[in-house]
């Protein structure tokens, strides 16, 4: 695979980031650059100390968390860990919710706007969650 993956989460429930932070971690770990948008209603649940559950749609979100799936958050700090991931919180949702990078969990890297990430993703593959 050569192309990068870029991937928007904009959802706020557990088996739409679960599958993002999957793609992203796999990616990583196959030497893929991969870049994550975090906007709308994902981003506040990469705040520093935030440990709220998230909501599930369906049967399987709630089987993940029976079962002892590692977290959506695991999977993207792995992802970040093996080096070839990113994590960009979304400048407007940022001031939207009137908090700073420094407010966001250590994995989460600087503030970027849509119009840089599509820019930076163009040629690449886009998944939206």
């Amino acid at each position: 695979m050569s192309q990068n993956i870029n991937i928007v989460c904009v959802t706020g429930t557990r088996e739409k980031l679960q599958m993002a932070a999957m793609i992203a971690s796999v990616g990583a770990a196959m030497g893929v650059e991969v870049s994550v948008f975090l906007s709308m209603n994902a981003l506040p649940f990469f705040i520093k100390g935030r440990n709220d559950e998230v909501p599930v749609e369906g049967e399987l979100g709630t089987l993940m968390t029976k079962e002892g799936v590692p977290p959506f958050k695991q999977l993207f700090e792995q992802a970040v860990d093996l080096g070839d991931a990113r994590l960009l919180p979304c400048s407007m949702a940022l001031d939207l919710l009137e908090i700073t990078t420094e407010d966001l969990d250590d994995e989460v890297g600087p503030a970027t706007g849509l119009t840089r990430f599509l820019s930076d993703a163009e040629g690449s593959q886009v998944y939206t969650f």
